[in-house]
C-alpha cells in the first residue's frame, strides 16, 4: 500500500497545493488500492476510474495555471450511492434502481465537484438506507476491514469501509437514524450528522424526509470539518434547508479546546445491554476530557427510552410514502410489461421482485401505521414522543454544552448474526436515534479498541441545533489526546497489524 494513502485529507491537500504531489498520482494510488483490496472489502458498487482520473487531471491543470483552489481540491472521495450524479449509476443499493443513471447532480454532489474533490465512485449501502449492517444491500454485503467476518455498520457501511481500508481519504454518507455514526463507530473512523436542514437533501434519494441528513465521513476530525464546510449551506431547492449562518467548524476543529466546557453523560444511554469493553473505553475517554479541562456531569433524558419505538413508527411511515414512487411506470425496474398484464400486475411484479425483505418490512409497517383507525394510535403517538425527546434535549443543553454517550452498544457483530432478528439489528441504533428525531447535530469519534474483542468502539458527541462547531471542538481535542496515548491514529494500527494484512498485495508482504 502506498504510504501517501495513510495521510490525512488535510495533509494531502497541503501537499497538492505545495506541488509535492499531483492529484493524478493520488487518485491513481486510491484506484490501485481499490483494485487490490475491494474484492474482499466490497465497499464500492461502482468505480469510475476514467472520470476520476480526468477530474484529477483537470485539477492539476487548473493548479498549474495559477488558479486559487480550495484545501480539498484534488483529494479523492467515496460517495454513498444515494446521491445523484450525472453519468453514474444511482441505485441506493436496490435492484429496483439497478442501472438507473440520473439526469442531474444532487446539490452536495455539485458542491463537492465545484470544490475540486475527485469522486472515485459509489459505495455500497443497505437498500434505500434501511439497515445497520449493509447486509440489506440488493447486491452484496460489505465487510469490515478490521475483521472481514464482521459487519461495517449501516446503512453507510460502504463509505466507512472505504475509509478504513484506505481506499479513499474522504467519504459522503447520510444519517437517518445513525447511518453515518454507527458505521464510523464499528470501523474506527469519524462520522458526523450535521444539524438537520444545514446540508441539502436535494438530489439525495429520500428514505424518511424529516430525518435524512447528509454528512461527512473521514478518518480524522479535521478532515470531516473541511468536508462539512464544503457541504453545508442553504439551498433554495430544498424546502427543509435552513437559511442561517453556519458555524466555523474548521476553526473549531483547529482550536480543539475543551477547557471549561460542560460535558454531560446521558444516563439513559448506557448500562445494561452495553458491551463491557465499549463502556470501558467510553469511561476512559471521559477521563481524558476531564484531564483536558472539561467539566464532566450527568443528565437524565427519560424520553430517550422510547426513542427506538417512536423512530420505528415515524421512519417506516415516511418510507411507505417515499417509496411509492418506485412503481415501474416512470423509471427503474419494470417486470411483466408484456401487453397482457394490467398496470397493477406490473406494479406488483416489479415491487415484489425489486424490493428486498427489509424494504418490504418497513413499507408494510409504515402503511399499517398510517392506515385509517391506526394513524392516531401509532404515528400520532410517535410524533408526540418525538416532541418529548426534543424537550429533553433542550432541557439537557441548559445544563451542558454537549451531551455524550457510546455511539453503539456493541462493537461490530458477525455477518449474518442478526439478519433473522430485526429487533436485535434495530438496537444497533439505540444511541444515535434521539438526535435524528430532534434534529440536532452529533458526531462519532474513535475511542479505542474494545478489550473484549479488539474491535473499534465509538464515542458520541451531541450538540444543540446550529452548534455543530462544538462537536468539532470536543472531537478534535479527544482525538488528539487519544493519538498521543496510542502513539498513532487508531487506523494506523490497523494498517500495521495482522488484521490489516489484506491492505497490501502479496508482493508487498
Amino acid at each position: 500500500m502506498s504510504e501517501i494513502l495513510q495521510e490525512s485529507a488535510a495533509q494531502l491537500g497541503a501537499r497538492l497545493t505545495a506541488g509535492e504531489l499531483s492529484s493524478v498520482e493520488l487518485t491513481t494510488a486510491c484506484l490501485d488500492q481499490i483494485e487490490r483490496v475491494d474484492p474482499r472489502v466490497r465497499a464500492f458498487l461502482y468505480v469510475d476510474a476514467e472520470r476520476a482520473l480526468s477530474s484529477a487531471a483537470g485539477v492539476d491543470q487548473r493548479r498549474a495555471a495559477g488558479a486559487e483552489l480550495g484545501p480539498l481540491a484534488g483529494v479523492p472521495l467515496a460517495m454513498k450511492d444515494i446521491f445523484t450524479m450525472t453519468g453514474a449509476p444511482t441505485t441506493c443499493g436496490s435492484r429496483i434502481l439497478e442501472g438507473w443513471i440520473p439526469p442531474y447532480n444532487s446539490t452536495i454532489t455539485q458542491r463537492v465537484l465545484d470544490a475540486g474533490i475527485v469522486v472515485l465512485g459509489k459505495t455500497n449501502m443497505d437498500e434505500f438506507a434501511m439497515g445497520s449492517s449493509t447486509e440489506n444491500s440488493g447486491f452484496f454485503a460489505t465487510h469490515n476491514p478490521w475483521d472481514n467476518d464482521r459487519i461495517p455498520g449501516g446503512s453507510g457501511g460502504g463509505s466507512a469501509a472505504a475509509l478504513a481500508s484506505f481506499e479513499a481519504p474522504l467519504a459522503l454518507g447520510t444519517d437517518t437514524g445513525g447511518s453515518i455514526r454507527q458505521p464510523a463507530s464499528v470501523t474506527g473512523t469519524v462520522g458526523v450528522k450535521p444539524t438537520y436542514g444545514t446540508t441539502s437533501r436535494y438530489g439525495v434519494v429520500a428514505m424518511a424526509s424529516s430525518l435524512d441528513t447528509p454528512g461527512p465521513c473521514a478518518r480524522e476530525v479535521g478532515d470531516a470539518a473541511l468536508l462539512h464546510q464544503v457541504m453545508a449551506g442553504w439551498d433554495r431547492r430544498d424546502s427543509t434547508s435552513i437559511n442561517a449562518a453556519m458555524p466555523d467548524v474548521v476553526a473549531a476543529a483547529q482550536a480543539a479546546d475543551v477547557r471549561g466546557m460542560k460535558i454531560a453523560v446521558v444516563r439513559e444511554l448506557g448500562g445494561e445491554g452495553y458491551q463491557p469493553g465499549v463502556q470501558q473505553r467510553f469511561a476512559e475517554a471521559l477521563e481524558v476530557l476531564s484531564e483536558l479541562g472539561a467539566v464532566i456531569t450527568e443528565v437524565s433524558c427519560p424520553s430517550f427510552d422510547y426513542a427506538l419505538g417512536a423512530y420505528y413508527l415515524i421512519m417506516p411511515s415516511e418510507v411507505s410514502s417515499n417509496l411509492a414512487r418506485f412503481d415501474a411506470m416512470r423509471y427503474g425496474l419494470r417486470l411483466g410489461d408484456d401487453g397482457v398484464n394490467s398496470v397493477e400486475d406490473v406494479m406488483n411484479l416489479t415491487r415484489g421482485s425489486g424490493f428486498g425483505a427489509e424494504a418490504k418490512r418497513r413499507i408494510i409497517l409504515g402503511t399499517y401505521a398510517l392506515s385509517a383507525g391506526y394513524y392516531d394510535a401509532y404515528y400520532g403517538s410517535a410524533q408526540k414522543v418525538r416532541t418529548l425527546i426534543t424537550r429533553d434535549f433542550e432541557a439537557a443543553f441548559t445544563q451542558a454544552d454537549v451531551l455524550v454517550s457510546p455511539t453503539t452498544p456493541t462493537t461490530a457483530f458477525r455477518l449474518g448474526e442478526r439478519v433473522d432478528d430485526p429487533l436485535a439489528m434495530y438496537k444497533a441504533d439505540l444511541c444515535t436515534i434521539p438526535s435524528n428525531l430532534a434534529g440536532n447535530c452529533a458526531m462519532s469519534v474513535p475511542s479505542g479498541l474494545s478489550p473484549d474483542d479488539g474491535l473499534p468502539t465509538g464515542f458520541q458527541i451531541m450538540a444543540p441545533a446550529l452548534a455543530d462547531d462544538r462537536l468539532y471542538r470536543v472531537g478534535a481535542a479527544l482525538e488528539a489526546a487519544l493519538k498521543d496515548r496510542w502513539g498513532q491514529p487508531l487506523l494506523q494500527g490497523l494498517a500495521s497489524s495482522d488484521a490489516g494484512s489484506y491492505l497490501v498485495s502479496e508482493g508487498e508482504r
